[in-house]
Protein backbone atom coordinates (compact mmCIF):
# COMPACT_ATOMS: atom_id res chain seq x y z
CA UNK A 1 0.00 0.00 0.00
CA UNK A 2 1.09 3.70 -0.93
CA UNK A 3 -0.07 4.85 2.49
CA UNK A 4 -1.31 3.10 5.74
CA UNK A 5 -3.11 6.49 7.24
CA UNK A 6 -4.03 9.46 5.41
CA UNK A 7 -2.57 12.95 6.73
CA UNK A 8 -5.15 14.26 8.41
CA UNK A 9 -6.14 11.27 10.83
CA UNK A 10 -3.14 10.40 13.52
CA UNK A 11 -3.62 11.59 17.16
CA UNK A 12 -1.55 11.19 20.41
CA UNK A 13 -3.12 7.72 20.54
CA UNK A 14 -0.49 6.77 17.81
CA UNK A 15 2.16 7.63 19.29
CA UNK A 16 4.77 4.71 18.73
CA UNK A 17 2.95 3.38 16.05
CA UNK A 18 5.01 2.63 12.83
CA UNK A 19 3.17 4.24 9.63
CA UNK A 20 3.47 5.18 5.83
CA UNK A 21 1.81 8.19 4.32
CA UNK A 22 1.95 9.84 1.12
CA UNK A 23 0.90 12.82 -0.68
CA UNK A 24 2.12 16.51 -1.80
CA UNK A 25 4.65 18.37 0.01
CA UNK A 26 3.44 21.65 1.49
CA UNK A 27 6.05 23.29 2.77
CA UNK A 28 9.93 22.73 4.20
CA UNK A 29 11.56 24.42 7.10
CA UNK A 30 15.40 23.72 6.67
CA UNK A 31 17.28 24.40 9.73
CA UNK A 32 20.55 22.27 8.58
CA UNK A 33 20.57 19.85 11.74
CA UNK A 34 16.97 19.37 11.63
CA UNK A 35 14.19 19.24 8.59
CA UNK A 36 10.41 19.55 8.82
CA UNK A 37 8.42 18.76 6.13
CA UNK A 38 4.50 19.65 5.53
CA UNK A 39 3.17 17.24 3.94
CA UNK A 40 -0.93 17.60 2.35
CA UNK A 41 -3.44 14.99 1.21
CA UNK A 42 -6.81 15.72 0.81
CA UNK A 43 -7.72 14.92 4.41
CA UNK A 44 -5.23 17.32 6.01
CA UNK A 45 -1.37 17.82 7.08
CA UNK A 46 0.89 16.15 9.48
CA UNK A 47 4.33 17.39 10.20
CA UNK A 48 7.38 15.06 8.82
CA UNK A 49 10.76 15.88 11.08
CA UNK A 50 14.34 14.63 9.72
CA UNK A 51 16.74 14.97 12.96
CA UNK A 52 20.39 14.26 12.53
CA UNK A 53 20.70 12.51 15.99
CA UNK A 54 17.62 10.17 14.79
CA UNK A 55 18.12 10.21 10.60
CA UNK A 56 20.51 9.14 8.57
CA UNK A 57 22.20 12.12 7.38
CA UNK A 58 21.60 10.46 3.51
CA UNK A 59 17.98 10.60 4.08
CA UNK A 60 18.59 14.62 5.66
CA UNK A 61 20.19 15.63 2.34
CA UNK A 62 17.22 13.88 0.51
CA UNK A 63 14.40 15.89 2.50
CA UNK A 64 16.53 19.11 1.91
CA UNK A 65 16.29 18.39 -2.12
CA UNK A 66 12.16 18.13 -1.76
CA UNK A 67 10.34 21.27 -3.55
CA UNK A 68 6.86 22.61 -3.17
CA UNK A 69 4.01 20.31 -4.24
CA UNK A 70 6.51 17.08 -4.63
CA UNK A 71 4.54 13.58 -4.66
CA UNK A 72 6.04 11.72 -1.76
CA UNK A 73 6.02 8.37 0.03
CA UNK A 74 7.29 8.11 3.62
CA UNK A 75 7.37 5.55 6.21
CA UNK A 76 8.92 6.45 9.80
CA UNK A 77 7.51 6.30 13.78
CA UNK A 78 4.39 8.56 15.07
CA UNK A 79 5.82 10.88 18.22
CA UNK A 80 4.73 13.74 20.39
CA UNK A 81 5.48 17.42 18.62
CA UNK A 82 7.40 19.21 20.63
CA UNK A 83 5.50 22.39 19.34
CA UNK A 84 2.14 21.61 19.23
CA UNK A 85 -0.27 23.18 16.38
CA UNK A 86 -3.78 23.22 18.06
CA UNK A 87 -5.00 24.75 14.65
CA UNK A 88 -4.84 21.39 12.96
CA UNK A 89 -5.89 18.17 14.12
CA UNK A 90 -2.37 16.59 13.82
CA UNK A 91 -1.07 19.24 15.78
CA UNK A 92 0.25 16.86 18.41
CA UNK A 93 2.32 14.66 16.84
CA UNK A 94 4.63 14.52 14.26
CA UNK A 95 6.13 11.64 11.96
CA UNK A 96 9.95 10.68 12.44
CA UNK A 97 11.04 9.87 9.17
CA UNK A 98 12.51 6.50 8.61
CA UNK A 99 11.97 5.82 4.72
CA UNK A 100 11.62 8.44 1.89
CA UNK A 101 10.37 7.58 -1.61
CA UNK A 102 9.80 10.66 -4.01
CA UNK A 103 7.04 9.40 -6.21
CA UNK A 104 6.92 12.27 -8.77
CA UNK A 105 8.63 15.55 -9.19
CA UNK A 106 7.05 19.11 -9.67
CA UNK A 107 7.67 22.13 -11.44
CA UNK A 108 7.47 25.62 -9.12
CA UNK A 109 3.91 25.79 -8.84
CA UNK A 110 2.53 29.44 -10.55
CA UNK A 111 0.76 30.60 -7.47
CA UNK A 112 1.47 28.98 -3.44
CA UNK A 113 -0.90 26.23 -2.95
CA UNK A 114 -2.18 28.28 0.53
CA UNK A 115 -5.72 29.12 1.87
CA UNK A 116 -4.65 32.60 1.10
CA UNK A 117 -2.82 32.50 -2.45
CA UNK A 118 -1.33 34.86 -4.42
CA UNK A 119 -2.61 33.85 -7.59
CA UNK A 120 -5.88 35.60 -9.64
CA UNK A 121 -8.38 34.21 -10.75
CA UNK A 122 -7.57 33.80 -14.41
CA UNK A 123 -4.30 31.69 -13.41
CA UNK A 124 -5.94 29.73 -10.57
CA UNK A 125 -8.86 29.26 -13.41
CA UNK A 126 -5.66 28.07 -15.95
CA UNK A 127 -4.13 25.78 -13.38
CA UNK A 128 -7.77 24.24 -12.07
CA UNK A 129 -6.17 21.24 -10.73
CA UNK A 130 -3.54 22.86 -8.75
CA UNK A 131 -6.19 25.14 -7.34
CA UNK A 132 -8.15 21.99 -6.34
CA UNK A 133 -5.38 21.44 -3.82
CA UNK A 134 -6.31 24.61 -1.92
CA UNK A 135 -8.32 24.36 0.98
CA UNK A 136 -11.33 26.38 -0.03
CA UNK A 137 -11.80 24.76 -3.24
CA UNK A 138 -11.43 21.64 -2.10
CA UNK A 139 -14.16 21.83 0.78
CA UNK A 140 -16.48 23.70 -1.72
CA UNK A 141 -16.43 20.67 -3.83
CA UNK A 142 -16.64 18.37 -0.81
CA UNK A 143 -19.63 20.27 0.42
CA UNK A 144 -21.13 20.17 -2.67
CA UNK A 145 -20.97 16.51 -2.77
CA UNK A 146 -22.62 16.55 0.79
CA UNK A 147 -25.44 18.16 -0.46
CA UNK A 148 -26.09 16.46 -3.35
CA UNK A 149 -25.90 13.31 -0.94
CA UNK A 150 -28.67 14.98 1.23
CA UNK A 151 -30.39 15.80 -1.86
CA UNK A 152 -30.47 11.89 -2.99
CA UNK A 153 -31.19 10.39 0.21
CA UNK A 154 -34.24 12.74 0.80
CA UNK A 155 -35.96 12.69 -2.49
CA UNK A 156 -35.39 8.71 -2.37
CA UNK A 157 -36.98 8.59 0.80
CA UNK A 158 -39.98 10.75 -0.04
CA UNK A 159 -40.62 8.19 -3.36
CA UNK A 160 -39.57 10.19 -5.76
CA UNK A 161 -37.58 7.27 -8.81
CA UNK A 162 -34.34 9.10 -10.21
CA UNK A 163 -34.22 8.81 -14.09
CA UNK A 164 -31.67 9.70 -16.53
CA UNK A 165 -33.25 11.78 -19.84
CA UNK A 166 -31.05 12.05 -23.02
CA UNK A 167 -28.90 14.71 -23.41
CA UNK A 168 -28.81 14.87 -27.40
CA UNK A 169 -32.24 16.27 -28.06
CA UNK A 170 -34.18 18.56 -30.74
CA UNK A 171 -33.66 22.00 -30.40
CA UNK A 172 -36.35 23.67 -29.25
CA UNK A 173 -37.58 27.46 -27.89
CA UNK A 174 -37.60 27.47 -24.20
CA UNK A 175 -36.02 31.22 -23.86
CA UNK A 176 -31.99 31.13 -24.33
CA UNK A 177 -29.87 30.08 -27.24
CA UNK A 178 -29.41 26.49 -27.87
CA UNK A 179 -25.91 24.52 -28.05
CA UNK A 180 -26.17 22.48 -31.32
CA UNK A 181 -24.58 19.71 -31.83
CA UNK A 182 -24.06 18.01 -35.68
CA UNK A 183 -24.88 15.02 -36.58
CA UNK A 184 -22.25 12.98 -38.69
CA UNK A 185 -24.71 9.85 -39.46
CA UNK A 186 -27.71 12.44 -40.41
CA UNK A 187 -26.39 14.92 -42.88
CA UNK A 188 -27.13 18.23 -42.50
CA UNK A 189 -29.05 17.72 -39.10
CA UNK A 190 -28.31 18.75 -35.68
CA UNK A 191 -29.04 17.63 -32.52
CA UNK A 192 -29.41 20.26 -29.43
CA UNK A 193 -27.99 20.45 -25.81
CA UNK A 194 -31.13 20.67 -23.50
CA UNK A 195 -31.64 23.55 -21.37
CA UNK A 196 -33.61 21.47 -19.27
CA UNK A 197 -34.94 17.90 -19.55
CA UNK A 198 -38.85 19.86 -19.35
CA UNK A 199 -40.33 17.75 -22.03
CA UNK A 200 -38.76 13.96 -20.95
CA UNK A 201 -40.17 14.70 -17.29
CA UNK A 202 -43.72 16.13 -18.60
CA UNK A 203 -43.54 12.45 -20.82
CA UNK A 204 -42.20 10.74 -17.77
CA UNK A 205 -45.24 11.60 -15.64
CA UNK A 206 -47.11 10.16 -18.93
CA UNK A 207 -45.69 7.24 -18.56
CA UNK A 208 -46.91 7.05 -14.90
CA UNK A 209 -43.40 7.17 -12.61
CA UNK A 210 -45.53 9.79 -10.51
CA UNK A 211 -42.16 11.13 -8.66
CA UNK A 212 -39.26 11.93 -10.49
CA UNK A 213 -35.84 13.65 -9.78
CA UNK A 214 -32.58 14.08 -11.71
CA UNK A 215 -29.36 15.75 -10.88
CA UNK A 216 -28.55 16.74 -14.36
CA UNK A 217 -26.43 19.18 -16.28
CA UNK A 218 -28.41 21.76 -17.87
CA UNK A 219 -26.82 24.17 -21.14
CA UNK A 220 -27.68 27.34 -22.35
CA UNK A 221 -25.80 29.58 -24.47
CA UNK A 222 -26.37 33.15 -22.94
CA UNK A 223 -24.28 35.99 -21.71
CA UNK A 224 -22.77 34.95 -18.49
CA UNK A 225 -22.06 36.72 -15.12
CA UNK A 226 -20.90 35.57 -11.85
CA UNK A 227 -24.02 32.82 -10.56
CA UNK A 228 -24.15 31.82 -14.37
CA UNK A 229 -22.17 29.32 -16.75
CA UNK A 230 -23.00 27.85 -19.38
CA UNK A 231 -23.73 24.11 -18.68
CA UNK A 232 -24.75 24.34 -14.69
CA UNK A 233 -26.52 21.56 -12.84
CA UNK A 234 -30.39 21.22 -11.76
CA UNK A 235 -32.04 19.16 -9.15
CA UNK A 236 -34.92 18.45 -11.92
CA UNK A 237 -38.35 16.60 -9.76
CA UNK A 238 -41.87 16.33 -11.38
CA UNK A 239 -44.55 14.80 -9.80
CA UNK A 240 -48.31 13.71 -11.16
CA UNK A 241 -51.71 14.00 -9.54
CA UNK A 242 -50.78 17.16 -7.53
CA UNK A 243 -52.11 20.29 -7.16
CA UNK A 244 -49.62 23.83 -6.48
CA UNK A 245 -50.04 23.42 -2.40
CA UNK A 246 -48.60 19.64 -3.13
CA UNK A 247 -45.37 20.90 -4.87
CA UNK A 248 -44.55 23.54 -2.23
CA UNK A 249 -45.02 21.48 0.48
CA UNK A 250 -42.67 18.55 -1.25
CA UNK A 251 -40.11 21.27 -1.71
CA UNK A 252 -39.75 23.37 1.51
CA UNK A 253 -39.54 19.56 3.15
CA UNK A 254 -36.48 19.55 0.71
CA UNK A 255 -34.93 22.78 1.27
CA UNK A 256 -36.01 22.79 5.13
CA UNK A 257 -33.75 19.28 5.67
CA UNK A 258 -31.03 20.78 3.49
CA UNK A 259 -31.04 23.86 5.82
CA UNK A 260 -31.16 21.38 9.08
CA UNK A 261 -28.44 18.79 8.19
CA UNK A 262 -26.03 20.83 6.35
CA UNK A 263 -26.27 24.35 8.01
CA UNK A 264 -27.70 23.28 11.41
CA UNK A 265 -30.50 25.67 11.15
CA UNK A 266 -34.00 25.22 11.34
CA UNK A 267 -36.45 27.33 9.67
CA UNK A 268 -40.17 26.65 9.91
CA UNK A 269 -42.09 29.22 8.09
CA UNK A 270 -41.78 30.07 3.83
CA UNK A 271 -43.85 33.04 3.47
CA UNK A 272 -45.46 33.57 0.13
CA UNK A 273 -45.25 37.20 -1.67
CA UNK A 274 -47.29 37.57 -4.83
CA UNK A 275 -45.04 38.45 -7.97
CA UNK A 276 -46.62 41.68 -8.17
CA UNK A 277 -46.46 42.92 -4.40
CA UNK A 278 -42.37 41.69 -5.21
CA UNK A 279 -41.89 44.19 -8.16
CA UNK A 280 -43.88 46.73 -6.24
CA UNK A 281 -41.98 46.39 -2.88
CA UNK A 282 -38.53 45.36 -4.27
CA UNK A 283 -38.19 45.81 -7.37
CA UNK A 284 -37.02 42.82 -8.12
CA UNK A 285 -38.76 38.88 -8.25
CA UNK A 286 -36.10 37.42 -5.90
CA UNK A 287 -36.34 39.59 -3.24
CA UNK A 288 -33.59 39.39 -0.22
CA UNK A 289 -36.35 39.98 2.95
CA UNK A 290 -33.09 39.51 5.51
CA UNK A 291 -33.36 42.65 5.95
CA UNK A 292 -36.10 45.47 5.20
CA UNK A 293 -35.96 48.93 3.37
CA UNK A 294 -38.77 48.17 1.31
CA UNK A 295 -39.94 50.81 -1.29
CA UNK A 296 -42.67 53.48 -0.69
CA UNK A 297 -44.50 55.03 -3.61
CA UNK A 298 -44.57 59.30 -3.46
CA UNK A 299 -46.20 59.58 -6.67
CA UNK A 300 -49.29 61.01 -4.42
CA UNK A 301 -46.70 63.42 -2.42
CA UNK A 302 -44.29 64.26 -4.78
CA UNK A 303 -46.20 64.85 -8.25
CA UNK A 304 -48.56 68.21 -6.26
CA UNK A 305 -45.53 70.47 -7.05
CA UNK A 306 -43.01 72.26 -9.71
CA UNK A 307 -40.33 69.85 -9.78
CA UNK A 308 -40.57 68.54 -13.46
CA UNK A 309 -38.83 65.83 -12.27
CA UNK A 310 -41.04 64.15 -10.41
CA UNK A 311 -44.09 65.41 -12.31
CA UNK A 312 -42.89 63.83 -15.80
CA UNK A 313 -41.97 60.14 -13.95
CA UNK A 314 -44.35 57.41 -14.28
CA UNK A 315 -42.96 56.37 -11.04
CA UNK A 316 -41.22 58.34 -8.04
CA UNK A 317 -40.07 55.67 -5.46
CA UNK A 318 -37.92 55.72 -2.35
CA UNK A 319 -36.58 53.77 0.26
CA UNK A 320 -35.21 54.57 3.78
CA UNK A 321 -31.70 53.49 4.19
CA UNK A 322 -30.97 52.86 8.46
CA UNK A 323 -29.13 55.20 10.13
CA UNK A 324 -28.19 56.86 6.73
CA UNK A 325 -28.33 60.65 8.25
CA UNK A 326 -24.82 60.06 9.41
CA UNK A 327 -23.51 59.61 5.98
CA UNK A 328 -21.85 62.56 4.99
CA UNK A 329 -22.38 64.83 1.85
CA UNK A 330 -18.68 63.71 0.29
CA UNK A 331 -20.34 59.68 1.01
CA UNK A 332 -24.08 60.29 -0.25
CA UNK A 333 -22.57 61.80 -3.37
CA UNK A 334 -20.82 59.02 -4.29
CA UNK A 335 -24.34 56.97 -3.71
CA UNK A 336 -25.79 59.03 -6.58
CA UNK A 337 -22.46 58.53 -8.63
CA UNK A 338 -23.04 54.61 -8.22
CA UNK A 339 -26.35 54.98 -9.15
CA UNK A 340 -25.62 57.09 -12.39
CA UNK A 341 -23.41 54.53 -13.47
CA UNK A 342 -23.85 52.73 -16.80
CA UNK A 343 -25.03 49.25 -15.41
CA UNK A 344 -27.62 51.44 -13.21
CA UNK A 345 -28.48 54.10 -15.57
CA UNK A 346 -30.25 56.08 -13.00
CA UNK A 347 -29.72 60.01 -14.23
CA UNK A 348 -29.92 60.68 -10.70
CA UNK A 349 -30.93 60.34 -7.40
CA UNK A 350 -32.81 62.79 -4.72
CA UNK A 351 -32.03 62.72 -1.28
CA UNK A 352 -34.10 63.82 2.17
CA UNK A 353 -32.30 63.68 6.08
CA UNK A 354 -34.17 62.61 8.60
CA UNK A 355 -33.01 64.66 11.40
CA UNK A 356 -33.00 63.33 14.95
CA UNK A 357 -35.16 66.57 16.12
CA UNK A 358 -38.36 65.01 13.66
CA UNK A 359 -37.02 67.92 10.88
CA UNK A 360 -36.37 67.15 7.41
CA UNK A 361 -33.48 68.10 5.12
CA UNK A 362 -33.72 66.97 1.56
CA UNK A 363 -31.70 68.23 -1.80
CA UNK A 364 -35.02 69.61 -3.56
CA UNK A 365 -36.01 71.80 -0.29
CA UNK A 366 -36.93 74.39 -3.02
CA UNK A 367 -40.12 72.37 -3.79
CA UNK A 368 -41.06 70.90 -1.21
CA UNK A 369 -41.81 71.92 3.01
CA UNK A 370 -41.23 70.02 5.78
CA UNK A 371 -45.18 68.60 5.58
CA UNK A 372 -44.44 66.83 2.30
CA UNK A 373 -41.15 65.47 3.55
CA UNK A 374 -43.16 63.74 6.72
CA UNK A 375 -45.19 62.18 4.27
CA UNK A 376 -42.50 61.12 2.26
CA UNK A 377 -40.90 59.49 5.38
CA UNK A 378 -44.43 58.20 5.78
CA UNK A 379 -44.76 56.07 2.70
CA UNK A 380 -40.93 55.05 3.18
CA UNK A 381 -41.38 54.23 7.18
CA UNK A 382 -37.77 56.55 7.54
CA UNK A 383 -37.47 57.10 11.22
CA UNK A 384 -35.27 59.67 12.76
CA UNK A 385 -31.56 59.16 11.41
CA UNK A 386 -32.50 57.39 8.51
CA UNK A 387 -31.47 58.49 5.11
CA UNK A 388 -34.42 58.59 2.34
CA UNK A 389 -33.46 57.85 -1.46
CA UNK A 390 -35.59 58.90 -3.93
CA UNK A 391 -35.25 58.35 -7.93
CA UNK A 392 -38.18 58.71 -10.42
CA UNK A 393 -38.41 57.65 -14.43
CA UNK A 394 -40.05 54.83 -16.31
CA UNK A 395 -41.66 52.12 -13.70
CA UNK A 396 -40.06 49.21 -14.92
CA UNK A 397 -36.82 50.94 -15.00
CA UNK A 398 -36.75 52.76 -12.05
CA UNK A 399 -37.78 49.25 -10.11
CA UNK A 400 -34.70 47.76 -11.39
CA UNK A 401 -32.42 50.89 -10.64
CA UNK A 402 -33.64 51.10 -6.87
CA UNK A 403 -33.59 47.43 -6.54
CA UNK A 404 -29.86 47.35 -7.30
CA UNK A 405 -29.34 50.45 -4.87
CA UNK A 406 -31.14 48.34 -1.95
CA UNK A 407 -28.73 44.88 -2.21
CA UNK A 408 -26.09 47.77 -2.25
CA UNK A 409 -26.75 49.62 0.52
CA UNK A 410 -27.42 46.41 2.60
CA UNK A 411 -23.89 45.25 1.31
CA UNK A 412 -22.34 48.41 2.84
CA UNK A 413 -24.84 48.23 5.80
CA UNK A 414 -23.74 44.88 6.58
CA UNK A 415 -27.83 43.78 6.45
CA UNK A 416 -26.68 40.71 4.27
CA UNK A 417 -25.30 38.28 6.52
CA UNK A 418 -24.26 34.67 5.21
CA UNK A 419 -25.29 32.73 8.16
CA UNK A 420 -29.32 33.97 7.68
CA UNK A 421 -31.71 31.99 6.07
CA UNK A 422 -35.04 33.42 4.67
CA UNK A 423 -36.53 31.44 2.28
CA UNK A 424 -39.55 33.21 0.24
CA UNK A 425 -41.89 31.45 -2.19
CA UNK A 426 -42.58 34.01 -5.24
CA UNK A 427 -45.87 33.16 -6.79
CA UNK A 428 -48.85 33.77 -9.68
CA UNK A 429 -45.88 35.28 -12.38
CA UNK A 430 -47.20 36.84 -15.47
CA UNK A 431 -48.01 33.89 -17.89
CA UNK A 432 -46.54 35.93 -21.11
CA UNK A 433 -44.71 38.79 -21.73
CA UNK A 434 -44.69 40.91 -24.41
CA UNK A 435 -41.69 41.95 -26.67
CA UNK A 436 -41.19 44.35 -28.88
CA UNK A 437 -38.24 43.41 -30.99
CA UNK A 438 -40.66 40.21 -32.11
CA UNK A 439 -43.63 42.37 -31.21
CA UNK A 440 -45.30 39.12 -29.82
CA UNK A 441 -45.62 37.39 -26.69
CA UNK A 442 -42.74 35.45 -25.06
CA UNK A 443 -43.75 32.30 -22.40
CA UNK A 444 -42.22 34.12 -19.16
CA UNK A 445 -41.44 30.42 -18.25
CA UNK A 446 -41.42 27.90 -20.46
CA UNK A 447 -44.34 27.00 -23.20
CA UNK A 448 -45.65 24.09 -20.69
CA UNK A 449 -46.75 26.45 -17.83
CA UNK A 450 -50.37 26.21 -16.96
CA UNK A 451 -52.57 29.61 -16.64
CA UNK A 452 -54.53 30.31 -13.33
CA UNK A 453 -57.49 27.66 -14.38
CA UNK A 454 -59.52 30.78 -13.88
CA UNK A 455 -58.00 32.94 -16.17
CA UNK A 456 -58.12 30.90 -19.31
CA UNK A 457 -60.55 33.09 -20.70
CA UNK A 458 -59.23 35.93 -20.79
CA UNK A 459 -56.31 34.65 -23.05
CA UNK A 460 -58.76 35.36 -25.82
CA UNK A 461 -59.11 38.92 -24.49
CA UNK A 462 -56.11 40.33 -22.71
CA UNK A 463 -53.15 37.92 -23.00
CA UNK A 464 -51.03 39.96 -21.19
CA UNK A 465 -52.55 40.18 -17.54
CA UNK A 466 -53.04 35.81 -17.38
CA UNK A 467 -50.97 34.85 -14.17
CA UNK A 468 -49.40 31.51 -14.26
CA UNK A 469 -49.40 28.67 -12.16
CA UNK A 470 -45.99 28.78 -11.40
CA UNK A 471 -43.74 29.69 -8.47
CA UNK A 472 -40.29 30.62 -7.70
CA UNK A 473 -38.28 29.83 -4.54
CA UNK A 474 -36.39 32.57 -2.99
CA UNK A 475 -33.25 32.03 -0.57
CA UNK A 476 -31.74 35.34 0.53
CA UNK A 477 -32.00 37.47 -2.48
CA UNK A 478 -31.30 34.71 -5.11
CA UNK A 479 -33.74 32.41 -7.16
CA UNK A 480 -32.55 28.54 -5.75
CA UNK A 481 -35.53 27.25 -7.60
CA UNK A 482 -38.80 27.58 -9.97
CA UNK A 483 -41.11 25.56 -11.45
CA UNK A 484 -44.78 25.66 -12.28
CA UNK A 485 -48.08 23.29 -12.98
CA UNK A 486 -47.77 22.10 -16.45
CA UNK A 487 -50.35 22.24 -18.81
CA UNK A 488 -51.41 18.30 -19.36
CA UNK A 489 -54.23 18.19 -22.02
CA UNK A 490 -53.82 19.14 -25.99
CA UNK A 491 -56.32 21.84 -26.41
CA UNK A 492 -54.72 24.04 -23.92
CA UNK A 493 -51.85 23.35 -25.28
CA UNK A 494 -52.31 24.11 -28.77
CA UNK A 495 -53.98 27.82 -27.48
CA UNK A 496 -50.54 28.32 -25.60
CA UNK A 497 -48.70 27.92 -28.97
CA UNK A 498 -51.15 29.48 -30.43
CA UNK A 499 -50.74 32.64 -28.10
CA UNK A 500 -46.79 32.45 -28.37
CA UNK A 501 -47.07 32.53 -32.12
CA UNK A 502 -46.62 29.17 -33.38
CA UNK A 503 -48.46 27.96 -36.43
CA UNK A 504 -49.79 24.57 -36.15
CA UNK A 505 -47.45 23.43 -38.13
CA UNK A 506 -44.48 25.03 -36.06
CA UNK A 507 -45.99 23.72 -33.05
CA UNK A 508 -46.52 19.62 -35.03
CA UNK A 509 -42.36 19.67 -36.04
CA UNK A 510 -41.35 21.52 -32.85
CA UNK A 511 -43.43 19.50 -29.88
CA UNK A 512 -45.36 16.88 -31.94
CA UNK A 513 -44.04 14.26 -29.48
CA UNK A 514 -45.63 16.30 -26.74
CA UNK A 515 -49.19 17.03 -28.15
CA UNK A 516 -49.29 13.10 -29.48
CA UNK A 517 -48.34 11.89 -25.76
CA UNK A 518 -51.15 14.40 -24.00
CA UNK A 519 -53.69 12.26 -25.99
CA UNK A 520 -52.81 8.91 -24.68
CA UNK A 521 -54.06 9.71 -21.15
CA UNK A 522 -51.87 12.80 -19.57
CA UNK A 523 -52.28 13.47 -15.51
CA UNK A 524 -52.47 16.54 -13.81
CA UNK A 525 -48.50 17.71 -13.42
CA UNK A 526 -46.67 20.30 -11.99
CA UNK A 527 -42.76 20.41 -10.98
CA UNK A 528 -40.01 21.98 -10.23
CA UNK A 529 -36.07 22.60 -10.47
CA UNK A 530 -33.26 23.83 -8.32
CA UNK A 531 -30.12 25.50 -9.09
CA UNK A 532 -27.69 23.01 -7.72
CA UNK A 533 -24.28 25.54 -8.30
CA UNK A 534 -26.78 28.56 -6.56
CA UNK A 535 -28.13 26.57 -3.95
CA UNK A 536 -25.07 24.76 -2.79
CA UNK A 537 -22.98 28.51 -2.99
CA UNK A 538 -25.91 29.90 -0.91
CA UNK A 539 -25.68 27.12 1.49
CA UNK A 540 -22.00 27.61 1.88
CA UNK A 541 -22.55 31.26 2.90
CA UNK A 542 -21.17 32.91 -0.94
CA UNK A 543 -22.61 34.27 -3.83
CA UNK A 544 -20.98 33.15 -6.31
CA UNK A 545 -20.94 29.50 -7.89
CA UNK A 546 -17.59 28.87 -9.27
CA UNK A 547 -15.72 27.78 -6.52
CA UNK A 548 -18.28 25.09 -5.98
CA UNK A 549 -18.16 23.52 -9.82
CA UNK A 550 -14.95 21.56 -10.03
CA UNK A 551 -14.07 22.74 -13.82
CA UNK A 552 -15.91 25.95 -13.87
CA UNK A 553 -15.96 28.56 -17.33
CA UNK A 554 -14.71 31.80 -17.72
CA UNK A 555 -16.98 35.19 -18.33
CA UNK A 556 -16.31 34.87 -21.67
CA UNK A 557 -17.65 30.97 -21.58
CA UNK A 558 -14.16 29.55 -21.80
CA UNK A 559 -12.47 27.14 -20.41
CA UNK A 560 -9.09 28.37 -20.25
CA UNK A 561 -7.42 25.45 -18.28
CA UNK A 562 -8.28 22.90 -21.42
CA UNK A 563 -8.55 26.04 -23.95
CA UNK A 564 -12.15 25.24 -25.49
CA UNK A 565 -13.94 26.09 -27.25
CA UNK A 566 -11.55 25.48 -29.86
CA UNK A 567 -11.41 25.56 -33.63
CA UNK A 568 -11.99 21.89 -35.83
CA UNK A 569 -10.26 21.11 -38.54
CA UNK A 570 -11.39 20.91 -42.38
CA UNK A 571 -10.96 17.00 -42.30
CA UNK A 572 -13.58 16.81 -39.61
CA UNK A 573 -16.12 19.97 -41.07
CA UNK A 574 -16.14 17.93 -44.39
CA UNK A 575 -17.01 15.16 -42.44
CA UNK A 576 -19.88 16.72 -40.81
CA UNK A 577 -20.73 18.51 -44.03
CA UNK A 578 -20.26 21.67 -42.47
CA UNK A 579 -18.53 25.12 -43.61
CA UNK A 580 -17.82 27.81 -41.70
CA UNK A 581 -18.79 32.07 -42.62
CA UNK A 582 -17.02 33.53 -40.09
CA UNK A 583 -17.67 37.77 -40.02
CA UNK A 584 -13.96 39.50 -41.00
Amino acid sequence: MYRSHNCGELTSTDINKEVTLAGWVQKIRDKGFIVWVDLRDRYGITQLVFDEERTSKTLIEQAQNLGREFVVQVKGTVIERASKNPNIPTGDIELLVSELNILNEAKLPPFTIEDKTDGGEDIRMKYRYLDIRRNPVKNSLIFRHKVTQEVRNYLSKEGFIEVETPYLIKSTPEGARDFVVPSRMNEGQFYALPQSPQTFKQLLMVGGMDKYFQIVKCFRDEDLRADRQPEFTQIDCEMAFIEQEDILNAFEGLTRHLLKEINGIEVEKFPRMLYDDAMRLYGNDKPDIRFGMEFGELNAVAQHKDFKVFNSAELVVGIAVPGGNSYTRKEIDKLIDWVKRPQIGALGMVYCRCNDDGSFKSSVDKFYDQDDLAKWAEATGAKPGDLICVLSGDKNKVRTQLSALRMELAERLGLRKPDEFAPLWVMDFPLLEWDDETNRYHAMHHPFTAPKPEQIELLKTDPGAVKANAYDLVLNGNEIGGGSIRIHDKETQALMFDYLGFTPEEAKAQFGFLMDAFQYGAPPHGGLAFGLDRLVAILGGQETIRDFIAFPKNNAGRDVMIDAPAPIDDEQLNELSLKLNLKQ
